[in-house]
């Protein structure tokens, strides 16, 4: 997905039966808005402490590139897809995709398995 304008949902709405007791890696990639480098780094890292003690959260790492100013990435692990679906619903991501209009320019999201 890549459409700014589109708050972050899962990809799929429904746990996958085969594999939701997997676990589920993420990698989820944000581009700022030019001059919202800053404040987009701040409320990401905002994410970190109350993400990381949700269940089932394994990792949760934000990465800010070396090399392209106000780009971001989460490196996500997490127990199984339906936690990390729970983890999409949380307040304090909903309160992240209320400010992503006026902060990110793009974002993909990536989830998928470990071989």
């Amino acid at each position: 997905m890549t459409d700014a304008d589109t708050p972050l949902t899962p990809v799929a709405t429904e746990p996958l039966t085969s594999v939701a007791a997997e676990p589920l890696t993420v990698v989820a990639t944000l581009e700022a808005k030019p001059g919202q480098e800053a404040a987009l780094e701040q409320a990401l890292r905002a994410l970190l402490l109350p993400t990381r003690a949700e269940q089932g959260c394994v990792t949760y790492d934000l990465h800010r590139s070396a090399e392209t100013p106000g780009l971001f990435v989460f490196h996500e692990t997490w127990s199984s897809r339906p936690l990390w679906e729970a983890h999409m619903r949380s307040p304090h991501l909903q309160a992240f995709g209320a400010q992503q209009e006026a902060l990110v320019a793009r974002w993909e999201l990536f989830a998928g398995a470990k071989l």
